[in-house]
């Protein structure tokens, strides 16, 4: 006898289905904003499900691609593990980015904060504050920093105030190392022109 299910019931599971891989994707990438070459980045690395939750834990599609198929597969490559192997959640990654947005760390102190989360030391905002990581934007610490870099460089200072503004960058430069990284380089940049305006 055959069977002749009914419309609703057929609906009731094709609702039940799961997507179908080349759907999701198209689905995500049309949502995220990402190039085909970004997509296939985040498919190669085998890191598609980690965005995936990196972006529902609050990050940016484009941030939670970054970190995932640049900083943390070279820290997976390194120590031979895969990437969802590494000591350090969706959720995390997403609150890493969150200190980057709000300016508590810049990337290359997220780098420091990567490390210390891999090492066991906690959450990355536990990280930022047992290592001391936040940036610097204290104008008496930094103006102090930029006295010095002024001082130990008066050609470049010369050279800023007779109109070349991109000589700044070795100042910034110098501050920055000065300051171990931590400095905030926009507050410094201003520094810098405020004085030798």
């Amino acid at each position: 006898m055959p069977v002749a299910p009914s419309r609703e019931w057929v609906e009731e599971l094709r609702g039940t289905l799961p997507e179908l891989p080349n759907l999701r994707r198209a689905r995500l990438q049309g949502e995220w904003g990402f190039t085909d070459l970004e997509l296939q980045d985040v498919v190669n690395a085998g890191a598609l499900e980690l965005v995936v939750a990196t972006v529902a834990a609050g990050a940016s599609p484009q941030a939670a691609r970054k970190w995932w198929t640049t900083e943390l597969a070279r820290r997976a490559n390194e120590t031979g593990v895969e990437l969802a192997g590494l000591a350090i959640t969706p959720a995390q990654v997403a609150e890493l980015q969150a200190l980057v947005d709000a300016g508590t760390v810049n990337d290359k102190l997220a780098r420091q904060v990567i490390d210390g989360v891999l090492a066991g030391e906690g959450s990355p905002a536990a990280v930022v504050a047992s290592r001391g990581l936040a940036v610097v934007s204290d104008a008496g610490a930094l103006s102090a920093a930029v006295d010095a870099a002024i001082a130990a460089n008066p050609d470049v200072a010369e050279r800023i105030r007779a109109g070349k503004v991109q000589a700044a960058g070795a100042l910034i430069g110098e501050v920055m190392k000065q300051m171990r990284g931590q400095a905030d380089a926009g507050r410094v940049r201003e520094l810098i022109l405020a004085k030798l305006a």
